[in-house]
């Protein structure tokens, strides 16, 4: 099975399938597929694709079953089984509903380190910080940094400065002109007095 013929049909359907996915399993397995097609071998594709030649044999079997792209898709798996609860979903709740003061903890606030020790204590595996805090965007809260405000000072205005006095008057504008503002015309006998004097 180191060469497979396909209708051009076929190769378009496998070619848009390339074009299309943004899986990189399935992308490597039309890929192989195709290169199998062009007329290289097996040994060849799974080289240059970084993966033992039977995996190619895998996928080209896969494929010739009814000769559908889809066929080179991941089955559906099921993953990792949760450890959330509804007990640690209710303890989150009631967590959030109180300071951590009344739970022993000296903070003022919640943290997300400090709700993984909080909620550490009834789970027997560890919890991760992004499963805190996907919960928390579920329950409807949002994490901000704490914001201090002050009363208002009762005696600001006896310490605010006197306030500025008032402009002086100013001068009256002059009529515009033509031209640059240059100084009066002086007669030359009158500027040569200026400088010997």
């Amino acid at each position: 099975m180191d060469r497979l013929k396909l209708t051009g049909w076929q190769r378009s359907r496998l070619r848009r399938q390339l074009r299309s996915t943004r899986d990189v399993r399935l992308y490597r397995r039309t890929l192989a597929i195709l290169e199998l097609d062009r007329g290289r071998s097996a040994r060849d594709v799974a080289l240059s694709l970084g993966v033992p030649p039977r995996t190619v044999y895998y996928w080209a079997e896969a494929y010739l079953q009814d000769h559908d792209p889809s066929s080179l898709c991941d089955a559906p798996r099921s993953g990792r089984p949760t450890l959330w609860t509804e007990g640690l979903e209710r303890r989150l709740s009631e967590a959030m509903d109180r300071s951590p003061q009344e739970h022993g903890y000296p903070s003022v606030d919640w943290t997300v380190p400090l709700l993984l020790e909080h909620l550490g204590r009834h789970c027997d595996e560890p919890l991760s910080d992004e499963t805190i805090r996907r919960r928390l965007r579920r329950l409807g809260f949002v994490w901000k940094r704490p914001r201090y405000v002050l009363d208002p000072d009762p005696e600001l205005e006896k310490k605010t400065a006197n306030p500025p006095p008032a402009p002086p008057a100013s001068a009256p504008q002059r009529r515009h002109r033509r031209g640059r503002d240059r100084p009066a015309a002086v007669p030359a006998a009158a500027g040569r007095l200026g400088t010997q004097g």
